[in-house]
């Protein structure tokens, strides 16, 4: 990394002295903050021209330029410095805050940097949404737009196979097909012959018509009940005779 870039991403970063944890408190945490190897500090600032000529540090109300101060401590484990540019003894800008935990020490950002990593977090978040989204969407020009997650054939093993019920035909299409079939059928008619249901086809053309019966033959049938009916009955019994009756 280089050195601008290192100086400019100081969000990043972060500092510690190990050996000056412990005796950590707020009469030294502006000296232990002011140390070279710390990124964080400025060597130009007022503070470090009151420590080159020994003075206290009720001269940097009387100086004008960058400085820090101690804004907030909660002993022993939090401190917050401030970096401010004073312009008279009454009127100073903040610049920047940073904060020490434990002994170590960070920048804290400032709102723009927080709403912007906000931000860019939904968005990113978001945007991976889409992404999975996209991977199980599936489009067929006969079926459309659908949706196949991964562990929808597993559901699919698992769950019990169940027999679709068979919708009903309407009266419409029952009889729409009927006359196609005796259209198709008149047109078309059929090249072979089952005789039972299980039996091999077999063509039609060896199908064999039973033979009607002559007409002659039919004619005679229907004369001869006719001719059975014309014989004359067997006779019957006389009535016995008549006695004359003797007066």
């Amino acid at each position: 990394m280089a050195a601008g870039d290192f100086r400019d991403n100081l969000l990043g970063i972060s500092w510690v002295d190990s050996s000056l944890v412990p005796i950590l408190n707020p009469g030294n945490v502006l000296d232990y903050f002011s140390e070279r190897s710390n990124p964080f500090y400025d060597r130009t600032c007022n503070n470090e021209v009151v420590k080159m000529q020994r003075l206290t540090l009720e001269h940097l109300n009387q100086m004008v330029g960058v400085e820090y101060i101690l804004l907030h401590a909660q002993e022993p484990i939090l401190y917050i410095i401030r970096k401010q540019q004073r312009q008279s003894p009454a009127q100073v800008i903040p610049l920047s805050d940073y904060y020490i935990i434990a002994g170590v020490v960070y920048q804290a950002p400032d709102l723009g940097t927080v709403i912007s990593s906000r931000v860019l977090s939904a968005v990113h978040g978001i945007q991976s949404a889409f992404d999975e989204a996209m991977s199980y969407c599936r489009y067929h020009p006969s079926k459309g737009y659908w949706w196949h997650f991964k562990d929808q054939e597993e559901r699919e093993k698992n769950k019990p196979k169940t027999k679709k019920k068979e919708e009903p035909s309407s009266l419409f299409q029952r009889h729409r097909v009927d006359t196609l079939l005796v259209d198709l059928r008149s047109k078309f008619p059929p090249t072979f012959y089952q005789p039972k249901p299980g039996e091999k086809p077999i063509p039609a053309v060896e199908v064999k018509k039973e033979p009607e019966a002559p007409t002659e033959a039919v004619k005679q049938e229907e004369r001869e009940p006719g001719a059975k009916s014309s014989a004359p009955a067997p006779p019957s019994k006389q009535p016995p005779e008549k006695r004359a009756r003797l007066q």
